[in-house]
């Protein structure tokens, strides 16, 4: 009875293994990211969807680093402005294609109480990254941009950080059912051995 409930958990661990396993793997993508410019460096890692749309772009649901020293503390709500750069909307998309961003980028917030949002400008004579950055006091509007905000042209590169395989997950619950099961054949063999022994003597 023992050795029948012995075999009953590992066929659960394994099984449960093999489901929350494969869930964990392909729930989301972890990515580093990083942007700089004249007087601008920023860095951090995205949390995004692990399926990207037709175009290649992923979903950003989450966001953390640094920009010139103060800590990201939100990412800007997808479809919404960051403040001071009304009404253009984010759509917080990153791909791996050769363009990475969109011309509505992503948005975030600082510790500083700052606002900013790198975006690819294809409307540029020669297209490429660009940030809006508002700082207070923030006037709603992109055509009221203060000595403290810029729109300045950037260096932006995001990487999907390597994430195991499902089958790497799967294999530690796999391990230790197999080892469960090695020791149960031991043990049936040491009893096995112990009664020919015990005829013996």
């Amino acid at each position: 009875m023992k050795n029948l409930a012995l075999l009953s958990a590992t066929a659960f661990a394994i099984t449960s293994g093999l489901v929350f396993g494969t869930m964990q793997a392909a729930s989301a993508l972890s990515w580093n990211w990083n942007y700089s410019g004249t007087g601008i460096a920023a860095n951090g890692t995205f949390t995004t969807n692990d399926t990207p749309n037709d175009l290649g772009f992923y979903l950003i649901s989450e966001i953390t680093g640094t920009r010139n020293g103060e800590t990201i503390t939100g990412l800007q709500a997808t479809g919404t402005p960051i403040p001071g750069n009304e009404p253009f909307n984010v759509d917080n998309l990153i791909s791996l294609n050769t363009v990475q961003l969109t011309g509505d980028g992503f948005g975030y917030s600082t510790s500083g109480g700052n606002y900013s949002s790198p975006f690819f400008a294809s409307f540029l004579p020669t297209p490429g990254y660009l940030e809006v950055f508002s700082a207070p006091p923030i006037i709603p509007g992109f055509e009221n941009l203060g000595l403290e905000d810029s729109e300045l042209p950037i260096s932006f590169s995001a990487t999907i950080i390597t994430v195991p395989e499902p089958t790497s997950l799967l294999s530690l619950p796999v391990l230790a059912g197999l080892g469960a099961l090695s020791a149960l054949k031991r043990n049936k063999l040491s009893k096995f051995t112990h009664k020919k022994l015990e005829k013996v003597s």
